[in-house]
């Protein structure tokens, strides 16, 4: 066997952060706990900056992010639905005051170098972001007549308002940030070639949808890619379509052709899955918002082929399947038990997307793998060619928003670096600060009361009036109940329980009075055995144990599972000695302006 677990390392700023499950869950490591105090306390702007620091977009990702943050939400383990974290990001965006002058300016006086950003996504709008106030001269190309990407043409007005879009993609052009539309770049060599940019960026997404290549393909007019389809739709290129459509796949795109459909005309929609429901890659609350409006998703349905009858496209064949699914949760590939056929006038192929790089040739040092896409380091985002960068859908495929900002900060880093002359691999290492939350002997800086309440469900335009126009926001926000009840159910992750070892006299008040039984005190021993000899066994490997020193009474070590801990502070109360203290971690992670030599800070804070 091992041997005994060494006393947890909290000055490593990892160990904190991985207990902020929300934060730790965010590609862009939001401050999910610090906003929603905020907003708890009604100060919408400073919740919407403090958001605005990582994901650059509050709120659009208010209302479309993929929420990574919420299945990671400490608040389900202790009943079913999490946080509503994506939606209180919306309610600091909703509800602030005008915050433009707390915005990040770019500085009068440019550094010499200048930057090329190829797309207008959230991937380079987070670049130009952050290396505009450091007196970058950013421009970027965009093939179509307006910003946004993917954004704006594969997210249905109804979810994400224009308005919305126009105003958070204002505030980074606004930083002197150069825009050139309808400015495709057909050749990357001459761009490079050009040598009037310091390095490159490439944002421009995973653009080409999937097809489906089965007898019947191109014999109708009325059998549309998915994400050029919900471009035309967004353009008004379309306006209408069939009574009966199905769609194919079941993403997240999916759920968006098969909403649009319905505000276009059409009266059946039926989403059609090739395997069962727990395979879906639709997020389950994308899943939830097409059913109420009473889309159909059938599933283990196998396309096989589209019937054209007189030239018209009248249904499509499906192999219903069978599947087996193993003790690990795998599906095998299924057999197909028998034919169907199920009519329509219409069909969109949402069965995913690829990246598309005609323009970049293959002999300028810039390497592509097997599947054709750019071979990039996932820390610096660079290629095998310095100075071009990639990020978002382009860089690893198609992910969603929340990603692209994360790759823009770490690519904006590299880029800064690369033009200072300096390695692009050095990355400043993360920081951790703890500050006591102790007003009293029984009194806390934040509320840690448990409020029992269930999750607070958005309301809705009613269905009669969402389908009358594509662009009513279906989504209503909250209500000053809902936020007031909806934040107090956030658990403070971030307030951590910090135990002193030698302050302990082993009284076992805390063990006594904790109300998810998380703490033991026993003997130390290997982490696999110690796990099985606590109060509740702490199943979950993905969480850490918290193991102290050895205890000055019997040499015993005080063990906390991070898993089951609701962060309620009763330890820190009851404790006679304080030995346990609830102290609030702030996690330091380092962006480009954080990279910057005390010199040219000091040149960006008088020029701005």
């Amino acid at each position: 066997m091992s041997a005994h677990m060494k006393p947890t390392d909290t000055s490593d700023p990892d160990y904190f952060h991985k207990v902020v499950d929300c934060q730790w869950a965010c590609p862009a490591h939001t401050d999910v706990p610090e906003y929603i105090r905020l907003i708890a306390q009604g100060r919408f702007g400073d919740a919407y900056m403090s958001n605005r620091e990582s994901n650059v977009f509050p709120g659009i990702l208010g209302r479309v992010c993929d929420r990574p943050c919420e299945p990671a939400c400490r608040r389900a383990r202790v009943e079913d639905k999490p946080v509503a974290i994506c939606r209180l990001k919306r309610v600091a965006s909703d509800h602030r005051e005008d915050i433009t002058a707390r915005l990040p300016a770019a500085p009068t006086q440019k550094n010499g170098k200048k930057i090329a950003l190829i797309g207008a996504g959230c991937a380079s709008l987070a670049v130009a972001n952050d290396l505009a106030p450091l007196g970058y001269e950013c421009t970027i190309f965009e093939a179509l007549d307006t910003t946004g990407g993917l954004m704006r043409t594969n997210i249905p007005r109804f979810r994400l308002p224009p308005e919305v879009l126009d105003e958070e993609i204002g505030y980074i052009l606004d930083m002197d940030v150069e825009l050139k539309t309808n400015h495709p770049i057909n050749s990357l060599r001459e761009l490079l070639d050009d040598e009037a940019y310091d390095a490159v960026f490439v944002g421009t997404g995973a653009p080409k949808g999937k097809n489906l290549d089965l007898p019947g393909r191109y014999d109708s007019d009325n059998i549309h890619i998915g994400i050029e389809w919900l471009e035309s739709v967004a353009f008004e290129h379309i306006e209408k379509i069939g009574k009966r459509v199905l769609i194919i796949g079941v993403g997240n795109t999916a759920m968006d052709c098969c909403r649009s459909s319905l505000r276009l005309g059409a009266t059946n929609v039926k989403v059609m899955a090739r395997k069962p429901r727990g395979f879906f890659k639709a997020s389950e609350w994308e899943l939830e918002d097409a059913e109420e409006e009473n889309v159909e998703i059938i599933v283990n349905h196998s396309p096989k082929e589209f019937v054209i009858e007189n030239g018209k496209l009248t249904g499509m064949k499906f192999d219903v399947m069978e599947y087996n699914i193993d003790d690990k949760g795998r599906i095998d590939r299924g057999t197909a038990t028998e034919e169907v056929m199920v009519p329509c006038d219409d069909v969109i192929l949402a069965i995913g997307q690829d990246n598309a790089f005609p323009w970049i040739e293959r002999d300028i040092g810039l390497e592509f793998n097997q599947w054709d896409c750019p071979v990039v380091d996932e820390t610096t985002m660079m290629s095998t060619r310095p100075g071009v960068f990639f990020g978002g859908d382009s860089a690893f495929g198609p992910k969603n928003i929340i990603w692209a900002v994360a790759h823009g900060h770490e690519a904006a880093i590299s880029i800064d670096k690369y033009c200072q002359g300096a390695d692009v691999n050095e990355r400043m290492p993360r920081g951790l600060t703890l500050s006591s939350q102790k007003m009293g002997i029984h009194e806390w800086s934040y509320s840690n009361d448990y409020e029992g309440a269930e999750r607070r469900l958005m309301p809705h335009v009613a269905l009669k009036e969402r389908f009358k126009n594509i662009n009513i926001e279906v989504e209503l926000g909250f209500s000053v109940e809902q936020i007031v009840t909806e934040v107090e159910r956030c658990l403070n992750c971030d307030i951590q329980t910090v135990f002193a070892a030698k302050l302990c006299i082993e009284c076992d008040a805390c063990i006594d009075i904790c109300p998810v039984d998380c703490l033991t005190i026993t003997h130390n021993g290997p982490e696999e055995d110690l796990r099985k000899r606590l109060r509740v066994e702490a199943s979950n490997l993905e969480q850490d144990l918290y193991v102290s020193e050895a205890l000055p009474q019997t040499a015993r070590v005080m063990v906390k599972d991070e898993d089951l801990c609701v962060h309620c502070g009763l330890c820190a109360e009851r404790c006679p000695t304080g030995a346990w203290d609830m102290q609030k971690s702030k996690i330091f992670l380092p962006q480009v302006q954080d990279q910057q030599p005390p010199e040219i800070e000091q040149r960006n804070k008088k020029t701005a």
